[in-house]
C-alpha cells in the first residue's frame, strides 16, 4: 500500500502537489487591506489596527489599514463594494453605514445590506455628550447645558460626520427637549475633539472611548451618556435617560467584505477574527479605548445589522428627521 508520504513524492515528481494544494492556499491572500472610513486617530482607526495586529500572520502575511474618509464614512464603503471579493479586503465600520444611512440620506451610493457581506461583529460602544471650554464653567449637568443653551442662539454640536448615530442622538437631543441646536459635521473624531477643546464647537457626541485621553486635560466634561446604562468607562456619568430625555442608544463596530465573497472565504476571516478577540491582549487593548469586545458569526451580525436596519427606520421617521 502506497503511503500519504510515498503519494506526494509521487505528486511533487510530477509537478502536482502545487495544483493539490492551490484551492487552499487561494483561501489566504498575501496581502489584506482593512478599509477605514474615517481619518487615523479616532476609534476606527485605533481598533481596525490592533485587529490588523492580530491578523498579520494568522489570517494573510501582511495585514495593512488603508484611511478612506469622507463622507461620513460612505467612501470606504463603496471602496470595499468594488473590490474583488475574494478575502483579500475588509471594511471595519460603525453600525450606521450598514443599518441606518438608508433613512438619513436622501441618495447613497450602495444598498447597505446587499452591497457588503457580514463577517463578525468586532465590539459595542457607546456613545456621550460632552461640553468644551465655549460653554460656561457653570454648566456641569445635561439640564445646565439646556437651560444655557436656550440663550444661546442655537448652539451647535460637532460630530465625527453627517447623518450618522452621533449626529441622529443630536438630533433626539434638540427635539425632545425644545431646544434648538445645530449639527456640525467633521472628517471623523480627531478633529472634532480638536475643536471642541479648541474653543470652536461648544459641544460635541462622540464615542465614549475618544474623550478618555482628553478627561485629564481640565478642556472637556462629559455631561450624559447615550446609551442604555451608564458606562463602565465612565461610571459617574449619567444616562441621557437619568438625566430625564428619552434617549438609548447603542452603537457597534463591524467586519464586512463585498457582497459575492465566497462563503467559505467569510467563514475563514470570520472564524480568524473571532481568535483574535478571544485574546486577551487585544480584548485588553479595545477596552482600553472604550470598546467592549462582541464577536459573532456571519449570520448572527447579519440579522442583527437587519433589526437596526428597521429600528433606525420608525426613529427616523419619528423624530421628522429630513435625509440630506
Amino acid at each position: 500500500m502506497t503511503s500519504r508520504r510515498e503519494f506526494s513524492a509521487v505528486l511533487a515528481s510530477a509537478g502536482l502537489l502545487g495544483l493539490v494544494s492551490r484551492p487552499l492556499m487561494a483561501q489566504t491572500p498575501p496581502v489584506a487591506r482593512i478599509y477605514v472610513g474615517f481619518p487615523a486617530g479616532g476609534t476606527a482607526d485605533a481598533l481596525s489596527r490592533r485587529l490588523a495586529d492580530k491578523l498579520r500572520g494568522t489570517y494573510a502575511p501582511t495585514v495593512v489599514v488603508e484611511n478612506k474618509p469622507g463622507a461620513g464614512g460612505q467612501i470606504a464603503v463603496t471602496t470595499l463594494r468594488d473590490s474583488a471579493p475574494d478575502g483579500s479586503t475588509l471594511l471595519v465600520t460603525p453600525s450606521s453605514l450598514i443599518s441606518m444611512n438608508n433613512y438619513t440620506f436622501a441618495k447613497l451610493p450602495y444598498k447597505p445590506l446587499t452591497d457588503v457581506t457580514a463577517v463578525s461583529l468586532l465590539c459595542h460602544f457607546d456613545h456621550a455628550f460632552a461640553v468644551g471650554p465655549a460653554v460656561p464653567a457653570s454648566v456641569k449637568t445635561l439640564k445646565d447645558f439646556l437651560d444655557w443653551a436656550k440663550v444661546s442662539n442655537a448652539p451647535g454640536y460637532g460630530t465625527p460626520g453627517s447623518a450618522g448615530i452621533p449626529h441622529l442622538i443630536g438630533v433626539l437631543l434638540s427635539k425632545r427637549s425644545g431646544v434648538t441646536m445645530t449639527n456640525i459635521p467633521y472628517r471623523g473624531t480627531a478633529p472634532t475633539l480638536q475643536d471642541l477643546m479648541g474653543g470652536q464647537v461648544p459641544a460635541a457626541v462622540v464615542p465614549v472611548g475618544d474623550y478618555l485621553p482628553y478627561l485629564g486635560t481640565g478642556k472637556i466634561r462629559v455631561l450624559a451618556v447615550a446609551g442604555p446604562k451608564r458606562s463602565s468607562f465612565l461610571p459617574e456619568v449619567p444616562t441621557m435617560r437619568e438625566s430625564s430625555i428619552d434617549i438609548e442608544a447603542r452603537d457597534w463596530f463591524g467586519v464586512f467584505m463585498p457582497a459575492r465573497t465566497p462563503a467559505s472565504v467569510v467563514a475563514r476571516a470570520s472564524s480568524d477574527i473571532q481568535a483574535a478577540l478571544g485574546d486577551n491582549e487585544l480584548r485588553q487593548s479595545l477596552i482600553h479605548i472604550g470598546m467592549e469586545p462582541t464577536p459573532s458569526t456571519p449570520a448572527a451580525l447579519t440579522a442583527m445589522a437587519a433589526r437596526e436596519d428597521g429600528m433606525w427606520g420608525r426613529i427616523v421617521k419619528e423624530v421628522g428627521f429630513v435625509p440630506e
